[in-house]
């Protein structure tokens, strides 16, 4: 997962979700760590990431040495899902039971939207004080930063991303190895692995129709017929975009032909991610084509085969930018305490735990990364950043797009809707979102 960007009726959407509060705050993971201070001093705080995930890994890390460094302080964790924070992350952040420093997702639609509101805290003056800005590389900055707008790129920041992440292509090492296949560097290649798989009985690809995966296989099909000059286009609104045209054009129409080939299963269209992963996990599928973010529950979790990765093949642009953003609500009651937290997570101890857990670390010492793994995912994210690769995500561009994007490509996994369809179908709340923030 924004003042004049929001039209009214996305205002009024927004507060007919006030009655989901008490949900959303109800099935989410809560843990109160700490001891109550003598001062009543308390830092809320909610992330998304699993416990055996890097993430989860490197944050309880950090709380830890939070705790330690502000021995008086009760942290008061709960993990959310991410769904729960896509959402209703504005409504939730500006009321009472929002937290002081949260988890969010970048991009124009989500922290750009609140940025734009002025529910989020500038974070400027701090990340020239507590050098954020010279620790974090300007390709990373892209989405840290938003303008009045709240388009990502130039503006205050509003932000601090503190890893990396991008998608690619996770094998069962073993699968390809019983059906002859090597790791493919050319698109053709992979789709004869593919051919190959499906000729075995196996399928090739694991996905989830309910969730983000269709929609960002969809998009890294278009980028292998895309250059930067598209991303600008289509992140950035730097000239318009036909939906008919290639590359969205071939991206779509790839995609229903993977599904009629049965690289993907039907059955994947009312999956969520979980069940992407867990199938990928319990050996239902050769691969999926996701984030870096399982990587470390993967490395935990596969114990039945030998797996790997490899960057999408027939293409220098893949899905990935900074990771998610620490922000600040504007309604945060201990805005010192947040920034002390999200300068513990930069920290080497920190960087360091990200990266031997399988993150991806924008502060870490590389020769502290030691395993052969880790060491190949984070070479694969520099490769990336040094071809200008980072291509963001296809949700980004506007307010309420991924729910528009689910839908759509999930009418091409069930077949109920033409590749043609899905694009009028996708193409026309991108370009009205796009002509709201425009018009300012």
């Amino acid at each position: 997962m924004k003042n004049s960007r929001l039209k009214a009726g996305m205002i009024a959407g927004l507060a007919a979700l006030s009655l989901t509060l008490a949900a959303c705050s109800g099935s989410s993971d809560t843990a109160s760590t700490g001891s109550a201070s003598e001062d009543g001093g308390s830092l809320k705080l909610w992330h998304y990431e699993s416990a055996n995930g890097a993430m989860g890994i490197a944050w309880d890390k950090a709380i830890e040495i939070f705790k330690t460094e502000h021995p008086g302080v009760t942290v008061d964790f709960e993990r959310k899902a991410f769904e729960q924070i896509q959402q209703n992350g504005g409504m939730i952040i500006s009321s009472d039971e929002g937290p002081d420093i949260m988890e969010y997702n970048k991009g124009n639609a989500t922290a750009g939207l609140l940025a734009s509101q002025g529910l989020l805290t500038d974070l400027s003056a701090e990340a020239t004080a507590r050098g954020w800005d010279t620790t974090l590389p300007s390709s990373l900055q892209t989405t840290a930063k938003y303008d009045e707008r709240g388009v990502m790129g130039s503006g205050n920041w509003y932000g601090v991303p503190n890893y990396g992440e991008y998608v690619m292509v996770y094998y069962n090492k073993d699968v390809f190895a019983a059906n002859g296949i090597e790791v493919p560097t050319t698109l053709d290649e992979f789709t004869a692995a593919m051919d190959t798989l499906v000729a075995a009985g196996t399928t090739p690809i694991c996905m989830a129709g309910a969730e983000y995966p269709a929609g960002q296989l969809a998009y890294q099909l278009a980028l292998t017929k895309a250059d930067r000059s598209f991303v600008d286009d289509y992140q950035l609104y730097k000239n318009p975009v036909d939906f008919q045209a290639d590359p969205l054009k071939y991206g779509a129409e790839t995609f229903d032909q993977w599904v009629k080939k049965g690289y993907i299963s039907q059955e994947s269209a009312s999956l969520k991610a979980e069940d992407m992963g867990t199938g990928f996990i319990g050996g239902k599928c050769a691969m999926i084509v996701s984030g870096s973010w399982w990587y470390g529950r993967f490395s935990e979790e596969i114990t039945g085969f030998d797996w790997g990765t490899f960057l999408f093949p027939g293409t220098k642009l893949s899905l990935g930018s900074s990771g998610n953003l620490w922000v600040v609500p504007e309604a945060s009651k201990n805005k010192e305490l947040a920034y002390d937290f999200i300068d513990i997570t930069m920290s080497p101890e920190v960087q360091e735990l990200l990266g031997n857990s399988g993150g991806i670390p924008v502060a870490a010492d590389p020769a502290k990364i030691t395993d052969p793994k880790n060491q190949e995912l984070i070479a694969n994210f520099n490769k990336v950043t040094a071809a200008d690769g980072l291509a963001f995500y296809p949700d980004w561009p506007v307010p309420g797009y991924y729910d528009v994007l689910v839908s759509g490509y999930q009418s091409l996994i069930n077949q109920s809707k033409s590749p043609a369809e899905v694009l009028d179908q996708i193409s026309g709340p991108y370009q009205e979102g796009v002509d709201a923030i425009q018009a300012g």
